[in-house]
C-alpha cells in the first residue's frame, strides 16, 4: 500500500506539471528562476533527509520534485521572469546563507527546520510576482503539488518530524498560494468588469491616470 501511494503521488505530480510546462512554452506562465533554483536544491536535500529517516516510498515524490524543479529552473532562465527587483535578490541571498547554515549543522531535525524556512523565503519572489500578475501561474499545478505531497506523507514508512515537517509545509504553502491566486484573479476580474461598464468610466480612469 505504501509503495502504491508513493507511485500515485509521483503520478499526481507528473499530471500537475503537464499544463505548467505547456504554458511555459506558450508564454503564459513566467516561472521565477530564483524560486525554482532554491526549490530544486531544498527538495534534493529533503529527499536525502527522508531517505536517511527511513521515509521509504513517501520520499519518491520529493526526489521527483527536485528533478522537475531543476528542469523548470533551466527553462526559467530563457522563458521566465526577466525583472528581478532588490527584494528578490535579498530572498535569494538569504536562501543561500541559510543553505550554508544547513550544511554546517549536525542535527538532522534542525536541518529540516532550516530548509522549511528557506523554502518559504524562496517562495516570496513568486508570491510577489503572482500577486501583481495572478494569471502568470497555473492554479491546477499548485493544487496538485499540494495533493501529491499530502499523498506522499501518507505513504511515508516512518512518520516523524524529520520525514513529515518539510512535505507538510509544502502542502500548506501550495494551498495558501492557490487561495491567494483565486482571490487576486477574482479581484482582477471585478476591476476589469467595472472598467468595461461604460465608455464614460474608461474616460474617467484615463483622465485620472493622466492627472497622476
Amino acid at each position: 500500500m505504501k509503495e502504491t501511494l508513493g507511485i500515485l503521488a509521483v503520478i499526481v505530480g507528473f499530471i500537475g506539471y503537464i499544463p505548467y510546462f505547456r504554458t511555459i512554452f506558450s508564454g503564459k506562465t513566467k516561472p521565477h528562476a530564483f524560486s525554482w533554483l532554491v526549490w530544486g536544491t531544498l527538495t534534493g536535500i529533503a529527499f536525502v533527509s527522508q531517505v536517511a529517516g527511513n521515509g521509504g516510498a513517501g520520499a519518491w515524490v520529493t526526489g521527483f520534485t527536485a528533478l522537475i524543479s531543476f528542469t523548470i529552473f533551466g527553462l526559467a532562465l530563457f522563458k521566465g521572469v526577466k525583472d528581478f527587483p532588490l527584494t528578490d535578490w535579498l530572498c535569494l541571498a538569504g536562501s543561500i546563507i541559510a543553505i550554508a547554515l544547513w550544511a554546517l549543522t549536525k542535527n538532522p531535525l534542525i536541518a529540516v527546520v532550516l530548509i522549511t524556512i528557506i523554502d518559504f523565503v524562496a517562495f516570496l519572489p513568486t508570491i510577489r510576482k503572482s500577486y501583481s500578475e495572478p494569471n502568470s501561474e497555473p492554479i491546477f499545478t499548485y493544487s496538485l503539488s499540494g495533493l501529491k505531497f499530502l499523498i506522499g506523507i501518507i505513504a511515508l514508512t516512518e512518520l516523524s518530524w524529520l520525514t513529515v515537517l518539510y512535505p507538510a509545509s509544502l502542502v500548506m504553502a501550495n494551498g495558501g498560494f492557490v487561495v491567494m491566486l483565486l482571490i487576486r484573479r477574482n479581484k482582477l476580474a471585478q476591476e476589469q468588469s467595472s472598467l468595461a461598464l461604460s465608455p464614460l468610466t474608461r474616460s474617467k480612469v484615463t483622465q485620472q491616470r493622466t492627472h497622476r
